[in-house]
C-alpha cells in the first residue's frame, strides 16, 4: 500500500467484476471447490439487487483490488435484530500480512453496527492457520462445530 494511495474499502461496483473474479476463483481454489459459472453470476448479480440481503466490498489500493469480503444479513431465532454473516474473505497473496483482511472485516463490522445487528460471525477451515491468527486477534472462538447434511 502506498502513502499517496491509501487502502480504501468500499462496496463492490459492477465494473469491478474483471478484477474480482480471479480472487473469487482463488478463494474457491483455496477451499478446493469449483462453483459453476452460473453460481458465480447469480452471486455477483445478488450484490446489486436491492431485494437481496447479500453484499460485497473490495479493498482497493491505487485502483487495484487487493481483496474482497462477501457478507449477508439474516434473521435469527436468538435475537430480535438481524445477524451478519461474513461468508467469504480473500486477500491477494502478495497483500497478506498488510492488514487488508482486517480492514475488510472492519468494513463489515461497521455495516453490521449500522444495521444494529445482534452478531457478526464467520467460519474458517481448521487448517487455515494464517487466517486464524487474524481472527484470534480481532474475534473470539465460541466453540461451535459445524455439521452438514447432503440434500442431494
Amino acid at each position: 500500500m502506498h502513502d499517496k494511495n491509501p487502502l480504501v474499502v468500499r462496496p463492490v461496483e459492477r465494473g469491478d467484476f474483471e478484477q474480482w473474479l480471479p480472487y473469487w476463483k482463488g478463494y474457491q481454489e483455496f477451499y478446493e471447490i469449483s462453483l459453476p459459472e452460473e453460481v458465480t453470476r447469480a452471486t455477483w448479480d445478488r450484490f446489486f439487487d436491492d431485494r437481496e440481503p447479500m453484499y460485497s466490498a473490495v479493498a482497493v489500493d491505487g485502483g487495484r483490488i487487493l481483496g474482497f469480503v462477501n457478507y449477508l444479513f439474516h434473521r435469527s431465532t436468538w435475537a430480535q435484530s438481524e445477524f451478519c454473516y461474513l461468508e467469504d474473505l480473500f486477500v491477494a497473496p502478495e497483500a497478506r500480512g498488510r492488514h487488508v483482511g482486517k480492514e475488510l472485516i472492519a468494513f463489515v463490522q461497521q455495516r453490521a453496527r449500522a444495521k444494529d445487528c445482534g452478531r457478526l460471525y464467520w467460519h474458517t477451515q481448521e487448517t487455515n492457520l494464517r487466517a486464524q491468527r487474524l481472527y484470534d486477534w480481532i474475534g473470539e472462538k465460541p466453540g461451535v462445530i459445524e455439521y452438514r447434511m447432503s440434500l442431494a
